[in-house]
């Protein structure tokens, strides 16, 4: 684990949404720590080392909670809807060796037969994994597929020591060839253009 993902987390014993206010405001982030049977442990995070973390699905701490060491998952971002500012932080207590359920970032390598778009259907994949060996994400190919062609969670190649979780049926990805315009669509855009796209097309 690199040295970035070592962070000093502070106890707290204050809540509510005024404190909160006040700990964002001095840079820190609230959180909770959870599992493994023990009581929840509220803390609170450095912001800017947090944030750079997190920016990475499924992201692993080694916690230093004044002097004890742990390592937690980071199960839930809260954000503000608006700004986009981190409100609060769900992590779960893991122990290496172990396994833990994550959703995992689909992304698509390679283009799809020519004329055809490849349709995500899912873009994160239930499975699980080692706690310290987690992927960032995985890869499904779509390189040269044709209309009608579709991936399912079962298909998906998954990286040593990763076992799926999802449903094997659950649908991926699907190829298929986009629509023609319809003459009412092709009516409808011509009657909303502009007398700027009309002077351009004479």
């Amino acid at each position: 684990m690199s040295d970035q993902n070592r962070v000093s987390a502070e106890r707290r014993t204050e809540f509510g949404k005024g404190f909160a206010r006040r700990l964002r405001a001095a840079g820190k982030i609230p959180a909770v720590i959870y599992g493994h049977g023990t009581e929840p442990v509220h803390v609170a995070l450095p912001g800017h080392q947090t944030a750079l973390i997190i920016r990475r699905a499924n992201a692993l701490m080694e916690l230093d909670i004044e002097g004890t060491s742990e390592l937690a998952l980071v199960k839930d971002v809260q954000r503000d809807p608006v700004h986009q500012i981190i409100e609060h932080i769900d992590l779960l207590v893991v122990k290496k060796g172990e396994k833990v359920s994550i959703d995992l970032p689909v992304v698509l390598t390679g283009e799809s037969f020519a004329g055809t778009i490849a349709n995500l259907d899912a873009a994160t994949l239930a499975v699980e994994a080692e706690a310290t060996h987690i992927p960032e994400h995985v890869e499904v190919s779509v390189e040269g597929l044709e209309e009608g062609a579709h991936i399912t969670a079962a298909d998906v190649k998954l990286p040593k020591g990763v076992t799926l979780a999802a449903d094997p049926e659950t649908l991926i990805v699907a190829i298929s060839v986009p629509a023609a315009p319809t003459e009412d669509e092709t009516a409808s855009e011509e009657a909303t253009a502009t007398p700027a796209e009309d002077a351009a097309a004479e």
